[in-house]
């Protein structure tokens, strides 16, 4: 199931601003949203499965997926040598909607994920309209001629600030994928190690 409602809301919840808005609002009330307030949200120690679950959430959240997604992916990184938290968020940033956000030309994931799913993004010259696309090394992702002169595109390039592996090309609004991250070049929030607890129980 996917997540829905408010944005802010959930941002709150998770601790994880998912856009521009949540973020700005979570500069104020870092606190979880309630009738209560800040004074009843104490710092109280959570249980281990709790903590298991809220950092799942955070990931899906931060990824816009859903629960049957994030399973399978984790399936596929245990399934692979190496480091299984490693393999999970490379899987994850490997995702053409994840690309077109973390590049700079989306400012959320709800937005690149529409992007992609509505025909404006190509791979390689050819469109791609699956969000889960698996992107590879030296690909290069760009927005449709046509669709360049949509607003949404010139504000995300202009505000634009993209990990190390990858470059964005404000002119022509293309994305390099130099290479394939490893989990400390990617800006998620999130302790994967405890995902991993979650679905290796």
């Amino acid at each position: 199931m996917k997540f829905n409602g408010s944005k802010v809301k959930l941002s709150r919840q998770l601790g994880v601003p998912l856009t521009p808005k949540a973020a700005r609002i979570m500069e104020k009330k870092s606190y979880p949203p309630g009738q209560h307030g800040p004074s009843k949200r104490p710092n109280a120690k959570m249980s281990d499965y709790k903590r298991q679950l809220l950092e799942k959430q955070r990931l899906r959240a931060q990824y816009n997926i859903h629960e049957r997604q994030l399973l399978n992916y984790y399936k596929k990184a245990a399934g692979k040598s190496g480091n299984t938290s490693d393999n999970l968020i490379q899987m994850l940033e490997s995702r053409l909607d994840s690309i077109v956000h973390r590049g700079g030309l989306a400012r959320t994931i709800y937005a690149a994920r529409q992007f992609v799913g509505h025909g404006h993004i190509h791979v390689n010259g050819k469109p791609v309209d699956i969000p889960s696309y698996r992107v590879r090394a030296n690909d290069v992702i760009t927005v449709r001629p046509k669709s360049r002169r949509i607003p949404g595109f010139a504000e995300a390039v202009k505000l634009s600030d993209p990990p190390e592996y990858l470059t964005l090309s404000k002119p022509d609004m293309s994305i390099t994928v130099e290479e394939l991250p490893i989990r400390d070049q990617v800006p998620v929030v999130c302790e994967v190690s405890l995902v991993i607890e979650y679905y290796s129980r």
